[in-house]
């Protein structure tokens, strides 16, 4: 593994695939992705974040600050990714689904028709759809069980 890997970002709707040179990398192992980013494309209200990538369970949980450094929310996506160890380049691959977790406490599942839509539009694979579902499910457990920002809490930068 080099110090620092190659990462892509993919989406399907909109189609695009994105190099993340500016996300730095606070935290590298088999299982778990660290980053702090800046947006891509400046917002009204996000400035910037950081993003935990849970490789084995198929989940980006991102942080998502305002310009002062207030939470927004925690947004959840759900990923497929690959990996090519001969150029330590990862490939996160949106699988459209998406989980919102606001400081409130209210939690939003979102993005569910762009699933349907990819699949209509041949973007989105049975297999690929059935695994969406099984991460999204597996996520909506840990949500609700209170589990997954307790387990995720050491690892955001200030």
């Amino acid at each position: 593994m080099s110090e620092k890997p190659v990462l892509y970002r993919k989406r399907l709707i909109p189609s695009e695939c994105i190099r993340l040179d500016s996300d730095e990398i606070l935290l590298r192992s088999e299982r778990l992705l660290v980053t702090r980013w800046k947006t891509i494309r400046p917002k009204k209200d996000l400035s910037r974040g950081s993003s935990c990538y849970l490789l084995e369970k198929g989940w980006k949980v991102s942080r998502f600050l305002d310009h002062s450094g207030s939470l927004i929310c925690w947004y959840c996506d759900i990923i497929d990714y690959t990996y090519d160890a001969g150029t330590d380049t990862y490939v996160f691959t949106d699988l459209l689904a998406d989980v919102l977790l606001y400081p409130s406490g209210e939690v939003r599942v979102v993005d569910l028709d762009e699933v349907a839509q990819a699949m209509e539009e041949g973007l989105l694979s049975p297999a690929q759809a059935v695994c969406c579902l099984r991460r999204l499910d597996g996520l909506l457990r840990e949500v609700y069980a209170g589990s997954l920002l307790p387990a995720l809490e050491e690892y955001w930068p200030e």
